[in-house]
């Protein structure tokens, strides 16, 4: 069973997609989210949820105060179960987008190009806007089979001007039998973490001195 470990909806079980996802498991969730919140990037945040699977580690962080959480996952079922997690929490500021996670981030950063390309129109552009970044906060949990290639691929998107909050941080989970990744130039790991066969690293362009 998975549950919400903490904030307004903690204690509230989710649906998991019947296959195909690989949940992080509470007490790695509990871990992750109180670095995190010493951090003091989950309150008021805009966050971004990749291979959501059932979107346990976005709704964490809109039950601990996110206001705009993007899940998004490529798969179709994933995203339906995730949805109907949304809609059962109760949680304003989420959305679920069905799509693959390298596709979405080249599209934000795309879009993030516009507006710095559009200079003083860059608001009418969305930034800003639900779902549209900078995101204070992004998560990466892909599959392992997900390639260190592919992974790389989604990190270089997520490093493109504009898309992140210069002080965002950054979560990426991956299996302790696959290296670390490539992280992109200017970002700097601040922590990784060991939990059974998970590892965690805490990366990003421009962490908290307090870190």
């Amino acid at each position: 069973m998975t549950r919400i470990v903490a904030g307004t909806v903690g204690g509230r079980t989710l649906q998991v997609p019947p296959r195909g996802t690989r949940p992080t498991s509470e007490r790695v969730r509990e871990a992750i989210f109180s670095r995190l919140e010493h951090l003091g990037v989950v309150d008021d945040a805009r966050v971004l949820d990749l291979y959501a699977g059932s979107g346990a580690l976005g709704l964490e962080a809109a039950s601990r105060g996110a206001v705009d959480v993007t899940l998004v996952d490529s798969a179709r079922a994933a995203a339906d179960v995730a949805r109907r997690n949304v809609a059962a929490l109760g949680l304003g500021g989420v959305r679920v987008v069905t799509q693959p996670a390298e596709a979405f981030v080249a599209g934000v950063a795309a879009a993030a190009a516009q507006r710095t390309a559009a200079g003083g129109e860059a608001e009418a552009s969305g930034a800003g806007r639900p779902g549209h970044g900078p995101y204070h906060l992004v998560l990466v949990d892909p599959p392992y089979d997900v390639t260190a290639e592919a992974l790389e691929r989604v990190l270089a998107h997520l490093a493109a001007p504009g898309v992140l909050d210069p002080a965002a941080v950054v979560v990426v989970e991956r299996s302790t039998r696959t290296p670390e990744p490539s992280w992109p130039d200017g970002w700097e790991l601040v922590a990784r973490k060991d939990y059974g066969e998970t590892m965690v690293f805490f990366v990003g362009p421009e962490l908290p001195d307090h870190a």
